[in-house]
């Protein structure tokens, strides 16, 4: 297997800065002393100890003592024996620091390394890696943070197979940064909890909004602002052909229904305001009744993406793509959104990004499952 384009130029290095340092030292050695050369080569051991290991980063360094070495004391010959001194020792404190700007280097990124593992970790934990399984259905889809090197932003999203049938969540924090972060963090594990042991949509709200409350009443005692958070959640209860359906949203924007090939913006259960927010109105969240067919299946999404915008400054046009591509498979589906909505904001996502394609999973056809008992029966 070829290595990759950066491990070979790691490895080319180190040569080329020691052939460099050897091309110059017989340049010296056969010009006249009037073109001391060797006396920018300096940068070559400096630039070892930033891009090489340290091995290779002292065998550099070496090369250049023992090279500028021999060009100060026999191709200098009008020096004074303290000029020599001085230039010898200037040579041995470059290669000195050189090593020591290389190991402290390495120190820096050893603990980059280690920091970034734990924090992708943690990020892990906190939302579940794509595509989700919850019972009957799957969830193939992308979230995209608009924090440079952050796995996890201010978007969340679960699936969970409950007592009281599938139940999905998708939501935008307000805001960005760690402060985001940990609001959004309340409010999915409130869902992830409330899920499992309340009956209604309703009362899971309720349940993230007393979460988020708590959680914002700490931030107004440490003096950092309060944050609220838009959710969309839905509920499926059944089979495909006797299957019930709820919505309920806090401000979220508009899903898309996928049925026979069509597009459709709904906008069920609009009308609540954001979690965070319930208190100014003092009305409760109501969920609204859905009607699911069998082959439906639905595409959720944050305002990361709806809002997205080209080099022209249009928005994304989400449902216009989505009606081109309803014939592919979800895990494509979600890959080909991806790739088209990089390409159409140029890689510059001025928020996070966050889509959830959702189906039930086929179920293979009688005759297939009369052959699979059969095979286990035997």
């Amino acid at each position: 297997m070829a290595a990759d384009p950066p491990t070979q130029s790691r490895r080319l290095a180190p040569v080329l800065l020691i052939l460099a340092i050897l091309v110059v030292t017989v340049l010296d050695s056969t010009t006249g002393p009037e073109l001391h050369i060797s006396a920018f080569m300096g940068i070559a051991p400096l630039y070892a100890a930033l891009r090489c290991p340290f091995r290779q980063t002292l065998l550099v360094a070496a090369v250049f003592v023992v090279c500028l070495t021999y060009v100060d004391i026999f191709t200098v010959p009008d020096w004074a024996p303290a000029s020599r001194v001085v230039g010898i020792f200037g040579v041995f404190l470059v290669a000195a620091f050189s090593l020591v700007l290389c190991r402290t280097r390495l120190q820096r990124e050893a603990l980059h390394a280690r920091t970034s593992l734990v924090a992708d970790t943690v990020q892990r934990a906190m939302l579940r890696e794509l595509p989700l399984s919850a019972g009957a259905v799957d969830a193939y889809g992308f979230y995209v943070s608009a924090e440079e090197g952050a796995r996890v932003g201010g978007d969340i999203y679960e699936a969970s197979d409950t007592p009281y049938g599938l139940r999905l969540m998708i939501g935008d924090v307000q805001g960005k940064g760690m402060p985001a972060i940990g609001a959004g963090l309340e409010v999915l594990v409130s869902f992830r909890e409330a899920a499992q042991h309340l009956e209604s949509l309703e009362s899971v709200v309720e349940r993230m909004e007393q979460a988020l409350a708590r959680y914002n009443t700490r931030s107004a005692e440490e003096g950092t602002d309060e944050r609220f958070v838009t959710a969309l959640l839905m509920e499926v209860r059944g089979t495909d052909g006797a299957a019930e359906g709820r919505v309920l949203s806090c401000g979220h924007i508009p899903y898309y229904l996928v049925r026979h090939g069509k597009v459709h913006e709904r906008r069920d259960g609009e009308g609540a305001l954001p979690l965070g927010l319930g208190a100014l109105s003092g009305e409760p969240r109501h969920s609204v009744r859905v009607h699911p067919e069998p082959g439906d299946w639905v595409v959720l999404c944050t305002d990361g993406v709806t809002e997205a915008r080209g080099k022209d400054g249009e928005f994304y046009p989400l449902a216009e793509r989505l009606a081109r591509w309803t014939h592919l498979e979800p895990a494509e589906l979600a890959r080909t959104l991806r790739a088209d909505l990089e390409s159409f904001t140029g890689g510059r996502l001025k928020d996070d990004a966050t889509v959830l394609v959702v189906r039930r999973r086929e179920r293979p056809a009688p005759d297939a499952q009369l052959s699979m008992t059969r095979a286990a029966a035997a």
